[in-house]
């Protein structure tokens, strides 16, 4: 006898929502040569085996080879798995046997029942069985798509490798080139905006002027009301005539801006120069992410042991005579009945959970206000060197590591506790939104968005303070609080360049992640599309390629992140350096300025040269 078809004990377990996480449902399974033509329950086979056998031997068919007569209690077979407690009939299909279904005046039957006895007392209904099976098709195709998926990786990994080697190299490259680029990438941008804004308010004249003789085009959408189809509104003059308006607005508000604040922004983009030289100078700054990599690591590792061990280090120290409890229950079995308990330990879980929770948060907020100090101090000290590179020390971010751990610890702890404290309210509102999701009215809802709102806006506005602070402390090596309250003032007083720069930088930033993300993604569609055959052969008979694509792409995207949220801080602090230059010296003998050649060029301010003379 071959035995080629499987056989699920209990189909109806297969609803759970672990068969698609398990890929397999969570009951015993054995190889049969056919699958059951009938109902049959175990309790129905102990009654009637001693009268005719062949149940038994039909029956045993669908049991462990183990099993020779049904003397064990139903409790003791669910226990040693030794046999379903019913079978049912069905049909083999993808080499498993499935319940086999028909329709009877339109209700869904299974052997032309619509109920059956489970043998464990109940009844159960055919859409059980059917909900189940979709378990097990839902579990088939998750693990076929798993097999295609790994089959893909294991085709595809060293080219995959190749990619993110490849972007690493470009996101380098466009770090140090952004000295000579960043001014065209900007000017670029900034003009095909007003391009595009322009064509913008041309096809919109071009579209107002195509309806006028149009029915009904003169009418307002005040007269056509709330419509579902959105269309409508692009058949009135007036609509187009509004988009014409607002894109004018945005045209005439752009250009003013250029023109007003140009001065600022040729400084903004010298500044973004000026960083790319100092990364130049100080390449290892670019290995950092590494390293505040391997400490997230720690700090994740160390959240989910202490989370484990709340949970199960409770140690229950009990002793009683089994010998009594075997004479009182005969047959009676110690099984696992549930997790928890009433004691005083089991009572303080939660808050043992919520204190670990917090504690995580802070340690991975001092684990980046670390790497930033750090930073700060490495750029800080070549901005701050009078004849570059010549007066820039040796291994300046290892010394401006050793420093911030040394001297600033407290500083960075302290503002670390500031932010981990507002997350974990943050935390706390999600939490409760959604165990109150249900029994919301309309005022808790306007307050809990007004509060999300409020606490989101302040968890951004802390970290920027933060982050400035700890340049600050990187610098004079004051505490946090006076660091920041420098830094605020700071910032305040140039709040115009604050802004340009802020704006400036963002886009160069996000350009480049999208180009480098981009141009190994095209990349590499063309190659897992076998498109590039007479230059490169690439992988062949891919199951989805999008697959490695997507991890190319999002691999990309988060090396060129890595290497631009470096470059980003490098900038954050030649811009506090350079500030606190503009207020601390005037240039002459007695106290020159430390920027550089390029940035003197272009600072034509008139408190400048009012300090000048």
């Amino acid at each position: 006898v071959i035995f080629t078809i499987l056989f699920y004990f209990n189909l109806l377990s297969c609803t759970s929502p672990s068969v698609v996480l398990n890929l397999q449902c969570p009951t015993t399974q054995i190889c049969v040569s056919k699958c059951p033509e009938k109902f049959l329950t175990y309790m129905e086979i102990q009654y009637m085996y001693r009268k005719d056998n062949s149940y038994l031997t039909y029956y045993s068919q669908f049991c462990k080879s183990a099993f020779v007569k049904p003397a064990k209690t139903l409790t003791q077979v669910l226990l040693d798995n030794d046999c379903p407690t019913v079978i049912f009939p069905s049909k083999p299909f993808l080499r498993r046997c499935f319940p086999d279904f028909s329709t009877k005046n339109g209700t869904l039957t299974v052997g032309n029942k619509t109920e059956f006895e489970d043998g464990s007392g109940r009844r159960r209904n055919a859409v059980e069985l059917r909900a189940a099976a979709n378990g097990i098709n839902k579990a088939l195709d998750a693990r076929a798509i798993g097999m295609k998926v790994f089959e893909d990786y294991a085709t595809t990994w060293y080219w995959i490798l190749i990619g993110l080697t490849i972007a690493m190299f470009l996101s380098w490259m466009f770090v140090v080139l952004l000295r000579f680029t960043a001014g065209f990438l900007f000017w670029i941008f900034t003009f095909g905006v007003i391009g595009i804004i322009a064509y913008g308010i041309w096809n919109c004249y071009q579209e107002y002027n195509s309806l006028q003789e149009k029915p009904n085009s003169h009418l307002t959408i005040y007269h056509i009301g709330v419509q579902t189809d959105i269309s409508m509104y692009f058949q009135l003059r007036q609509t187009w005539f509004i988009l014409m308006i607002i894109l004018c607005i945005l045209e005439v508000f752009v250009i003013l801006v250029l023109i007003f604040l140009r001065n600022r922004i040729r400084i903004s983009i010298a500044l973004l120069k000026e960083g790319s030289k100092a990364i130049g100078y100080i390449p290892t700054t670019l290995i950092y992410p590494v390293l505040t990599f391997i400490f997230l690591s720690i700090c994740i590792s160390y959240w989910a042991v202490i989370a484990v061990f709340i949970l199960s280090g409770y140690m229950v120290d009990l002793t009683f005579n089994t010998t009594e409890i075997a004479k009182a229950c005969p047959g009676a079995q110690c099984n696992f009945a549930f997790y928890g308990g009433k004691s005083l330990y089991h009572q303080y879980i939660t808050t043992f959970q919520i204190f670990n929770l917090f504690v995580f948060l802070w340690l991975i907020n001092f684990v980046i206000a670390l790497g930033q100090c750090a930073l700060a101090g490495a750029f800080a000290s070549y901005y701050w060197a009078l004849k570059k590179p010549d007066d820039i020390p040796p291994y300046p971010l290892f010394t401006a590591f050793g420093r911030a751990i040394r001297y600033h610890t407290g500083s960075l702890a302290f503002g670390s506790l500031i932010l981990a404290g507002i997350q974990m309210f943050r935390l706390i509102l999600e939490y409760l939104d959604k165990r109150l999701k249900e029994a919301q009215n309309n005022i808790s809802k306007f307050l809990k968005c007004c509060l999300r709102c409020c606490f989101w806006c302040l968890e951004k506005a802390v970290k920027f303070l933060n982050r400035n602070a700890y340049i600050m402390i990187a610098i004079y090596g004051k505490n946090f609080c006076r660091s920041a309250k420098d830094a605020f003032n700071l910032l305040m007083r140039n709040i115009l360049k604050v802004a340009v720069m802020d704006r400036v930088t963002d886009f160069v930033l996000v350009l480049g992640k999208i180009l480098v993300a981009g141009c190994i993604g095209v990349l590499a569609f063309l190659l897992f599309t076998e498109r590039l055959p007479m230059i490169i052969e690439g992988p062949t008979s891919l199951n989805y390629y999008w697959v490695p694509l997507l991890t190319v792409i999002i691999g990309s995207y988060l090396i060129a992140h890595g290497f631009f949220s470096i470059y980003a801080m490098c900038i954050e602090t030649i811009f506090i350096c350079f500030l606190e230059d503009l207020e601390r010296n005037d240039g002459s003998t007695e106290r020159p300025y430390y920027m550089s050649q390029s940035l003197l060029k272009i600072l034509k301010e008139p408190n400048v040269q009012t300090k000048k003379r």
